[in-house]
């Protein structure tokens, strides 16, 4: 790992996310467990021994913000390197910025909204061992029922949009296709000479792209620099390698073409696996293929391969990519993934800061968190939710299954139950909100009252 040169792509003020974003918290300080979404990366980071880093955020203020806290945070621990990209520049136009600053032989590029507890020393193995030009980070998309008040809003089914159609060869190590979320309604293309190569072509829509790449610097570079109007790394560069990383060989080595009744698609709604009717190439001997010597002049630099590394079950791994992300990492943080809070937890299971005050009769869960200076009045419940600082919370007060974030005011008798609340919000007494997921402060004042 130690060869390998890390940029972490920490957006910016990401309008999807709004209004739980703003001038003054910017995507990547958005609150976890009450902790910097970007901490859990950089930790992460830090722990693989992987400490020089080159952090990318979008907007000069948004630059300015996560560069002071990284260095209150990091000071002694991390070398941090911030940079400032235009605002909607997308992750390959962040690359391109930064890209005269790359100069190790690998690149590992990883999302600063990623919460995991893979190593990134394990993708990096991988694409060492089979000399890929990119091995992406794949994981089991997560799948939940209601939560347990019944709310629909709470972890839900996973949604389509977080889904990808992923495509491997048989040792699933691979990566042969790999279609976006938005494409899991229709019919799968696969190239024909991707088909004729491998012989069998396993087609997956459980797996997430985790958004962690290796790459080699030098395709990398070539991509970005060809390719000028590529914005994304997951929708223009990741698919573009993909989709040509055998065309040399079928070239190279002349072989024949496929029959034209033979169009290369499958139905993502009625297959998982497909096996492939055309073996004019069998799949030991596309291994065989991939093998050959670069330095063989027939085919040098005319081959490419691009790996996949499939997490095991047991880790976790999400994006606080909406709002619902959000919400689903904040409560699983402190929940069926606390190992990644860093928090001591008391033997009720729960975090309650010593300066947070209850109330006489007030109970506080398992799986909750309430954080430094907030303060609850008597005969409150808190189950499954988080609080953030100073906070002030009246009496007869019911919050399940919530995100609250700082200095939120909450008079008595409310109930809060499957909702964000935002930072400076005010609900006056008797307020009730289910399922209310952007919940902010308005434009027209400081803050919000209902």
């Amino acid at each position: 790992m130690m060869d390998f040169q890390v940029v972490v792509l920490a957006g910016g003020t990401a309008k999807k996310l709004a209004p739980l974003v703003s001038k003054e918290v910017p995507k990547a300080l958005l609150p976890v467990a009450n902790r910097p979404v970007l901490s859990y990366v950089l930790e992460l980071l830090e722990s693989s021994n992987l400490k020089d880093l080159i952090v990318v955020v979008e907007g000069e203020d948004a630059a300015l913000r996560v560069g002071g806290w990284i260095s209150g945070a990091y000071v002694d621990r991390l070398h941090v390197e911030v940079a400032a990209v235009p605002e909607d520049v997308g992750t390959a136009g962040a690359l391109r910025a930064v890209a005269h600053h790359l100069t190790a032989n690998d690149v590992l590029i990883v999302s600063g909204d990623l919460v995991s507890d893979v190593p990134p020393g394990a993708v990096a193995a991988t694409h060492r061992r089979h000399g890929a030009v990119v091995t992406t980070l794949l994981c089991y998309a997560p799948v939940s029922g209601p939560s347990d008040t019944g709310s629909s809003a709470g972890k839900d089914k996973v949604k389509k949009s977080r889904y990808n159609i992923v495509g491997l060869d048989p040792t699933r190590q691979l990566l042969l296709h790999i279609a976006a979320g938005a494409e899991v309604e229709k019919d799968i293309r696969v190239q024909k000479n991707i088909l004729r190569a491998v012989g069998q072509l396993e087609i997956r829509a459980d797996l997430m792209d985790a958004h962690m790449y290796a790459f080699k610097r030098t395709v990398l570079q070539d991509v970005l620099d060809q390719k000028d109007t590529f914005h994304s790394i997951r929708q223009d560069v990741l698919p573009y390698l993909v989709r040509t990383q055998l065309r040399s060989e079928i070239s190279a080595n002349g072989l024949h073409k496929v029959e034209d009744n033979a169009n290369g698609r499958v139905s993502s709604q009625n297959y998982v696996t497909w096996m492939s009717q055309h073996r004019e190439i069998a799949p030991s001997a596309y291994q065989e293929l991939l093998a050959l010597s670069p330095r063989s002049p027939e085919n040098a630099l005319r081959t490419h391969k691009c790996c996949a590394y499939i997490a095991s079950k047991s880790k976790y791994c999400a994006r606080l990519n909406s709002i619902q992300a959000f919400s689903d990492i904040n409560r699983d943080v402190v929940g069926e993934a606390s190992h990644l809070s860093g928090y001591s937890f008391s033997s009720q299971n729960n975090i309650i800061h010593p300066s947070a005050e209850l109330g006489s009769k007030t109970t506080v869960g398992p799986q909750c968190m309430l954080a430094e200076g907030s303060q609850m009045g008597d005969k409150c419940s808190v189950k499954r939710s988080i609080i953030g600082r100073h906070c002030r919370i009246g009496s007869n007060v019911k919050i399940v299954n919530s995100v609250v974030m700082n200095h939120v005011t909450i008079e008595d008798g409310c109930l809060v139950q499957g909702s964000v609340i935002c930072s400076n919000v005010h609900l006056q007494e008797r307020v009730v909100l289910k399922d209310c997921q952007e919940f902010g402060v308005c434009s027209s004042c400081c803050r919000s009252h209902l």
